[in-house]
């Protein structure tokens, strides 16, 4: 379980693959260095990135507006932009979260 987080000046960038129109809206796995991400959301007028950036807002435990979308909006693959946190934080938090879910 491996993810590719990239630090960058002001935050780190989190790979993220989207599955729009999925049952439920969940995080769900890493998989080839991706988190990938469950949503029940259409890929329609941005929904699904609003469910996303909301998703991992919430999961994350980060404040509001500090989770946007930083490349790839129109597309699955997706860069996400987590501010003024460091890359371990993060990591640590991700696999937190990864086990709860594995768990329960």
């Amino acid at each position: 379980m491996t993810i590719s987080l990239r630090a960058i000046a002001n935050g780190v960038v989190i790979p993220v693959r989207v599955m729009p129109r999925a049952p439920r809206t969940r995080i769900s796995e890493i998989r080839a260095g991706r988190l990938v991400v469950r949503l029940s959301a259409a890929p329609v007028d941005g929904a699904a990135n609003l469910a996303l950036v909301k998703l991992l807002t919430k999961a994350l435990g980060v404040p509001a507006g500090t989770v946007r979308i930083a490349a790839g909006a129109r597309q699955r693959n997706k860069s996400v932009l987590v501010e003024d946190v460091s890359p371990t934080a993060l990591m640590g938090q991700l696999r937190t979260l990864l086990e709860s879910m594995s768990s329960g």
